[in-house]
């Protein structure tokens, strides 16, 4: 496998294995979780470190993890005392965990080969060359066969319990009487959110992570509001903008994992204006025909209010409807030509008037009120 290729599979396997354990995350208005949880590996790391005597794979996963569920524990214990809100206890624990992180690295492994930068912000160029090797056979990148197995347990994970997930994440109340805990799934989807993030930081960051949590997630939830096409969406975000990211990345010799959350960031302006549903601005050109077409209806009103009196031909003249209504001359030129392809008017020379149509309209349109 060239080192191409291996860094596409890494980036690829990252946004799938990420983006599926954000959508819950991002339906129950808890996303800054996960950055806490990023910012709070850092003492579970040393203490892997020191347990291990030195830099150990498995040490260091299971200290860091440990450090994301005590802080998901420590944010649920401040915010159930109702003495400070959950966005509130976030900013408490994480900037609290992080710097004792950096105060023990400071002190007492200031030579060390453990790199707070490292931990942030990661190198996915490096990924190719830390290799698996079984039997003298090599197997390919070990971050992909982690980041594989992460999207494995986190697809099975979701499958497993998406109903439990989306009752106590929509209707806790219902799901406590059904028998569910809504604190045990917390704490399992916490807990699987902590397992992502911890594994994905090693390949990605802690940074890139959150993003690829987050992000996809957040644009989905943007372009549906049903749960499975969610999770399918995010998925697929996820891969799109972890390939995208990482070829832009090689063609413009700049930061891979930079590019990638640039991507993530550039598909979520998308969403966020083009959504078919709630994009800004597909909501403002819907406002837009909106106006248009309720002045489309004045008009036809008024038309219908003049209709056979003296002041009809006054009345029907396009420059007077200007001053009328105090449109300026293209929008009268809009509005009419709305109108006319709704067949409501028929237009003679400056001069409007209504057709069958149009009479039948200002009738349902008057019986509307």
């Amino acid at each position: 496998m060239t080192p191409t290729m291996a860094i596409l599979l890494v980036a690829l396997l990252a946004g799938a294995a990420c983006s599926v354990a954000g959508v819950f995350l991002v339906l129950r208005r808890s996303a800054m979780l996960a950055d806490a949880m990023s910012h709070s590996l850092l003492p579970g790391l040393v203490a892997g470190f020191v347990l291990a005597n030195g830099p150990h794979l498995g040490a260091g996963f299971l200290g860091a993890t440990a450090a994301a569920v005590v802080t998901v524990w420590l944010v649920e214990l401040l915010t159930k005392s109702r003495l400070v809100k959950e966005d509130s206890a976030i900013g408490i624990v994480f900037p609290a965990m992080f710097a004792i992180g950096v105060v023990i690295i400071a002190r007492y492994f200031s030579n060390a080969h453990l790199d707070t930068d490292a931990v942030l912000y990661g190198e996915i160029a490096l990924a190719p060359f830390d290799k698996w090797i079984v039997g003298g056979t090599n197997l390919g990148p070990i971050a992909a066969w982690i980041l594989a197995a992460l999207l494995f347990i986190n697809c099975v994970g979701v499958g497993t319990f998406a109903k439990e997930l989306k009752l106590t994440t929509f209707d806790p109340g219902l799901a406590s009487v059904l028998g569910i805990s809504p604190t045990v799934v917390h704490y399992g989807l916490m807990t699987l959110v902590a397992v992502t993030t911890v594994a994905a930081f090693s390949a990605v960051g802690a940074i890139l992570a959150v993003g690829l949590i987050i992000v996809p997630a957040a644009t989905a939830r943007l372009l549906t509001n049903r749960l499975w096409p969610t999770l399918l969406l995010s998925l697929g975000i996820g891969v799109v903008a972890g390939i995208i990211g990482s070829l832009s990345a090689m063609a413009l010799d700049v930061s891979i994992s930079g590019m990638i959350a640039c991507t993530l960031g550039a598909l979520f302006l998308l969403a966020f204006a083009l959504s078919p549903s709630q994009g800004v601005l597909t909501q403002a050109m819907a406002r837009r025909r909106l106006r248009h077409e309720f002045a489309a209806r004045v008009l036809i009103m008024h038309l219908a209010t003049h209709e056979g009196t003296p002041a009809s031909d006054e009345e029907s003249r396009l420059e007077h409807l200007s001053s009328e209504f105090g449109w300026p001359e293209h929008r009268v030129e809009q509005i009419v030509r709305l109108a006319e392809s709704r067949r409501w008017v028929l237009q003679s020379g400056d001069r409007l008037r209504l057709s069958d149509e149009g009479r039948a309209e200002v009738v349902a349109f008057s019986a509307s009120f």
